[in-house]
């Protein structure tokens, strides 16, 4: 999944000519009453989410004739994310993209690509009623409107190789991967040992959303919850922003962890003992690794019912170049209702993003127990700040730790401090 979110920057606007011949506003929404017909819909390649919305679109079309849904995957690009945003710039963007990532929706609303979810009479208290309000409320846009529906989540864990463990003399059931320390102590005897070349193997590239795999989901359990920026301004550059940037600069300094790309799934070529990702990969794991999961460590350490993480979620849009957007809005709570989210979840393994997770669907939880931390998890994420210039913002972010976290070129206290400035700069362009 992480290879669909590389994203270039936006494109500047889109033409009136493509707004009009899209019959779309420039300011997004569109106004007027919103009409129902065949529409064009798009999903993840992956394999499995595929699977999930042929199965939608068949369910769907088989009851409704005079408003048929053509579903199709993502065409081909560099990202999800660019092909989606040059798609609003020549308007030809479909009703509905299932694969929409938070950082992009201020971009694709400055397009005027997208429709605010409120124009719908039930957009808000479905929302709402469905993801619960104090979690759907990191999803508003700073216009206080939703042009996102939280649609799933993929809590980041910390995988880890039973064997590997049991090989290198640390406990495979229980292993003491809590705080910082037990997660040192843990690492060096993986690859002190030689049963791992690395303990760890996190991306160490300069893509964007790198660091939503190794410091923020880090940070937001030290800080207890806390965004990387909030209320205009940036949050990390403090106790917790520090331990964190220490404890990862300390793995790349004992060569615990690559600093040089790795061509394939360093966890599933054991060429790492442990990994940090979602739910997601469980069905790449099974199989092939012996793999157990615990939350992401913390300085001290926590319970893990108390311990919060990266939400890792995808969101659906309705897209202005969309003529009859009363079934494509139709269609999208077809697809997160209860029952088609239960499809969803028992098809691909990821987390609906709705209230009550576990108990919704204890009998999923009940005959596949390896999914049900992920559950329990997922009731403490938090998502990307809904920010303006949000993959510019995170990219100057991934740019300045990979020069003083990953390459050690610079002191991490001086890296934070500069990096909280960049932040409240770019967000404020």
């Amino acid at each position: 999944m992480a290879k669909m979110r590389t994203f270039t920057a936006a494109l500047a606007a889109l033409t009136c000519t493509a707004l009009t011949l899209a019959g779309c506003s420039s300011g997004g929404g569109g106004g007027g009453k919103a009409t129902s017909g065949p529409i064009k819909i798009w999903y993840s390649n992956n394999a499995q989410e595929v699977s999930w919305g042929k199965a939608t679109v068949a369910l769907w079309n088989k009851a409704h004739p005079s408003e048929q849904v053509s579903g199709e995957e993502i065409p081909a690009g560099s990202s999800s994310e660019e092909v989606v945003t040059a798609a609003i710039a020549a308007g030809n963007a479909p009703c509905l993209v299932f694969n929409g990532s938070p950082s992009a929706i201020s971009g694709w609303v400055k397009q005027g690509g997208l429709v605010p979810l409120n124009d719908f009479p039930d957009g808000v208290s479905y929302i709402e009623g469905r993801t619960g309000a104090a979690v759907a409320s990191e999803y508003k846009s700073s216009d206080g409107k939703y042009y996102q529906l939280p649609w799933k989540s993929n809590p980041v864990m910390i995988f880890y190789n039973k064997d590997m463990f049991k090989a290198a003399g640390l406990d495979p059931d229980h292993p003491a991967l809590s705080t910082y320390a037990d997660f040192q102590a843990a690492a060096q005897k993986l690859v002190g040992s030689g049963v791992a070349q690395y303990a760890i193997a996190p991306a160490p590239t300069n893509e964007f959303y790198q660091n939503w795999y190794d410091y923020y989901p880090l940070y937001i359990a030290e800080s207890g919850g806390q965004p990387l920026v909030a209320n205009g301004k940036a949050t990390f550059d403090d106790a917790a922003g520090q331990a964190v940037a220490d404890f990862w600069a300390g793995v790349y300094a004992k060569n615990q962890a690559p600093k040089e790309k790795y061509n394939g799934d360093a966890f599933v070529d054991k060429k790492a003992a442990m990994a940090i990702v979602g739910p997601w990969a469980i069905a790449t794991y099974t199989g092939k690794v012996n793999w157990g999961a615990v939350p992401v460590p913390t300085s001290a350490g926590m319970p893990a019912d108390q311990i919060h993480t990266f939400a890792d979620s995808k969101t659906v849009s309705v897209f202005t170049a969309c003529k009859n957007r009363q079934t494509a809005w139709d269609f999208l709570k077809f697809a997160t209702d209860q029952d088609n989210d239960g499809t969803l979840l028992s098809m691909t393994g990821q987390m609906p993003l709705r209230t009550d997770l576990p108990t919704t669907y204890a009998s999923y939880f009940s005959a596949n127990p390896e999914y049900t931390l992920f559950a329990q998890q997922a009731s403490r994420t938090v998502e990307v700040p809904n920010v303006a210039n949000g993959v510019t913002m995170w990219q100057d972010f991934r740019n300045g730790y990979l020069k003083s976290v990953v390459f050690g070129q610079q002191p991490t206290t001086q890296w934070l401090h500069s990096a909280a400035s960049t932040v409240v700069s770019d967000i404020g362009k």
